[in-house]
């Protein structure tokens, strides 16, 4: 079993098995709350809907639920695997809704291979859902499925796996052209393949303008020409053309553009070499592509090259399409998906390609300069601007065609509510962990005999973040291995045992200077490094043997904390302070300071909101700085208030950058009905730092908030400290530690100069 099958079996069987769940919108903690979510109260939706069918989509979840289906008869590249077997992808495939779009999506699997069994089956789910999305259906049923959904069903009905990658090829070709100075109409285009992708790319280039005349399409058997008979249907005998061209390296000779969507190695430089100056050449292939960019560039280095891995620049990958092109036609409630809505979403991914990049997206994937070019024709997956450029364009273009039965009013407004519709947490931190990735530092787990520790360490190796220094006894780890089915699997990770380390009189002579004028003697300072691993890890890191570490599993916070920082100073001019980070309900919030200071002065609760501010912004965020307390705005008047009244006009005289205000009461601050009360409040919406007048209650709050509040927790990130350290909670997971230890690793980057 190899790491990535025996980590991705873990990883979805882990927990509460699969990827997805369903949460209620509205509260039922009263019998109140439970009649109107039910008898009798509901009642009342039902009649007035009954009365107005269109009021579902005001009564009910219809208009953002989408249906992932499929049959499983072509599940990825892995072919007929049956509708069981396809679920995990239609679960991902609903993940990656909501994560990109926040549509709600559920996955429907039909165990049918006839068409009409089929069609039957999904035809009726209509006032389920505001849209179907097709998945993983053979050619060519899936053709016939999808026209037949399409006439029967008034929603739209759409299967990814033709458009999603026809509309993305079509966004890279659009710039490829640019770059080439070509246009549509005088290219010269070959497609091999002719399945469900290949098919609907051909259609949708001729849609945009390419002559019937200058496309060849291609299939196993060779060139699909005018008068062939073998191996053919009607979709293939759309595009038969007049050509004396019979195999795909004829029909190479000369061509402007190529479009595989075939199998590994079916084009060969020989291929290449024959093709027009500049070619563009799409190997589309999946896992592994036509040709690679190292094939081609060792011939052609005019080429403009894009593949469907990840690994290479220009992936033509369908999760830049397929939430955001449902999202706009589900707020227009469109009848269906047309070739405008397509093409307005092809036209605004390249269009999104030509802008500058932003610096948070550049830091994501910091190995390359993200800038419109040969090398960056299509925008990468987690942009998070794509939202706000394709939804509204497919959403006018919705409205322009006629098929919309909601138009937007006030379209500059909807892409600001799509802009901030979306949690950006995850986003921020993929965006911090291909930084790291692009940038892998060594980081020390200091707990390295434990089977969480391990388990990270190896997570935190085969993503790429880093190198790992597990911190124990090689053979208590190995041991932990064995036991937990994890034996051989250390390649990479290096293993450091205190007792047998060759620096450890390195870091005692450090301890020892550090601690003889607190009271400790030599010995003491060598039995405590050899004996303590945090003392051990902390000075690894403080003499640069590890860029950073990460602590906290088997010892709490405050004892941890306190080993770490007899090594490591603060920054000179900051406070060390820690922030929860809490992800609840499409909402961040930042909570300092949640584990160190117990009563803050103004002028520390002053550097707190001034230093969580810049942590927010690096991770993507306006700060919007709320200073907490019981009293809004000397509402009753208290010697506890009053601190934080006195923080506030300290950042007035400091002449920060960041919305802030206080003292306010935390509902106030979230709630921006209730702000509306207090009209001079300076904060612009709901204040996503909060910082307490106190540990006690920070650290009550965030605790309560994690175990009550269904969200999730990021932290406490420890902020302050002249070297990376991260110490996790007892109650870690894998996750968890991995996390904390990109974390620790974007922290190491930061402070060695990294943009």
């Amino acid at each position: 079993m190899s790491d990535l099958e025996r980590d991705t079996l873990l990883f979805h069987a882990s927990g509460r098995p699969g990827k997805i769940e369903i949460t209620p919108t509205k509260p039922l903690t009263t019998q109140r709350d439970l009649s109107l979510a039910y008898s009798p109260g509901v009642a009342f939706p039902c009649l007035r809907i009954a009365a107005d069918p269109s009021l579902a989509y005001d009564y009910t979840a219809k208009g953002n639920l989408v249906a992932v289906i499929s049959n499983g008869t072509a599940v990825l590249g892995l072919g007929d695997l049956g509708a069981l077997a396809g679920k995990p992808v239609m679960e991902g495939k609903a993940v990656l809704f909501k994560r990109f779009a926040d549509v709600d999506a559920v996955d429907l699997e039909v165990d049918t291979r006839d068409v009409d069994e089929f069609v039957n089956c999904v035809r009726y789910l209509g006032p389920s859902f505001g849209g179907i999305n097709l998945e993983d259906i053979k050619a060519p049923e899936c053709f016939i499925i999808e026209q037949r959904l399409r006439e029967l069903m008034s929603i739209p009905v759409f299967h990814d796996d033709q458009h999603g990658t026809a509309i993305i090829a079509a966004a890279g070709l659009i710039n490829a052209l640019h770059l080439t100075g070509r246009t549509l109409k005088d290219v010269k285009l070959v497609v091999n393949g002719a399945g469900a992708a290949a098919v609907a790319c051909i259609e949708l280039v001729k849609s945009m303008g390419l002559p019937h005349s200058n496309a060849i399409m291609c299939d196993t058997k060779g060139v699909i020409y005018k008068g062939r008979t073998e191996g053919m249907n009607q979709w293939k005998s759309a595009h038969a053309v007049e050509t004396r061209a019979r195999t795909l390296a004829e029909a190479m000779e000369g061509a402007d553009v190529f479009l595989g969507l075939s199998a590994k190695g079916a084009v060969t430089s020989d291929m290449v070499s024959r093709m027009a100056a500049k070619p563009i050449i799409f190997a589309m292939a999946n896992p592994d592509p036509e040709i690679t960019p190292e094939e081609v560039r060792a011939i052609r280095q005019d080429a403009i090259i894009a593949t469907g891995r990840s690994d290479y620049a220009n992936q033509i990958n369908n999760v830049l399409g397929f939430p955001y092109i449902f999202r706009g036609a589900l707020d227009v409630r469109a009848s269906t998906i047309n070739d405008f809505m397509k093409i307005a979403a092809a036209e605004a991914i390249a269009a999104l390609a030509r802008e500058d990049v932003p610096d948070e997206v550049d830091a994501a994937y910091s190995g390359r300069r993200l800038r419109y070019g040969p090398d960056y024709i299509i925008p990468v997956p987690f942009d998070p601007r794509l939202i706000a450029a394709i939804s509204p364009a497919v959403a006018k273009a919705a409205m322009d065609s006629g098929v919309a039965r909601r138009p937007i009013v006030d379209m500059d407004n909807y892409r600001k509510v799509l802009s901030a519709r979306l949690d950006p947490t995850a986003a921020s931190m993929q965006m911090i962990s291909e930084e790291v990735r692009a940038n892998p530092r060594r980081v020390v787990f200091a707990e390295g005999e434990e089977e969480k520790t391990i388990r990270a360490a190896l997570a935190f190796h085969h993503a790429g973040y880093g190198s790992p220094i597990l911190l124990g006894r090689e053979d208590r780890i190995q041991q932990t291995m064995k036991a937990a089915g994890l034996a051989g699997a250390l390649e990479g990770i290096e293993i450091v045992n205190a007792r047998l380390s060759e620096r450890t009189k390195a870091y005692a002579d450090m301890f020892y200077a550090r601690m003889q004028r607190k009271g400790m003697l030599f010995r003491d300072a060598q039995r405590t490094v050899n004996q303590d691993r945090n003392i051990f890890a902390a000075a690894m890191v403080a003499l640069g043997d590890a860029d950073a570490m990460v602590t906290g599993l088997t010892r709490n916070y405050y004892q941890a904390f306190e080993e770490v920082t007899r090594v490591i100073d603060p920054k000179k001019d900051e406070l060390v302070f820690g922030t929860t980070i809490l992800i609840s309900h499409g909402k961040t919030v930042f909570i300092s300071d949640s584990v160190v200071i117990e009563t803050p002065t103004p002028d520390e609760l002053a550097d707190i909101a001034c230093q969580t501010a810049a942590k927010a912004r690096q991770m993507g965020y306006v700060p919007r700085v709320a200073l907490l307390s019981y009293a809004n705005f000397g509402n009753p008047p208290n010697l506890n208030s009053e601190r934080v009244h006195e923080a506030v006009a300290i950042l007035d005289q400091r002449r920060v950058d960041f919305e802030y205000d206080g003292e306010m009461a935390a509902d106030v601050a979230l709630d921006p009905d209730l702000m509306k009360l207090y009209p001079f409040c300076r904060l612009s919406g709901p204040a996503n730092v909060l910082v307490m007048p106190g540990l006690y209650s920070a650290h009550i709050a965030w605790k309560l908030l994690q175990k009550l509040g269904g969200g999730s927790i990021i932290g406490p990130v420890l902020m302050g400290l002249s070297k990376p350290v991260q110490i996790t909670s007892m109650d870690a997971s894998a996750s968890d530690i991995v996390n904390m230890a990109v974390l620790a690793s974007h922290d190491a980057l930061r402070q060695e100069g990294f943009k």
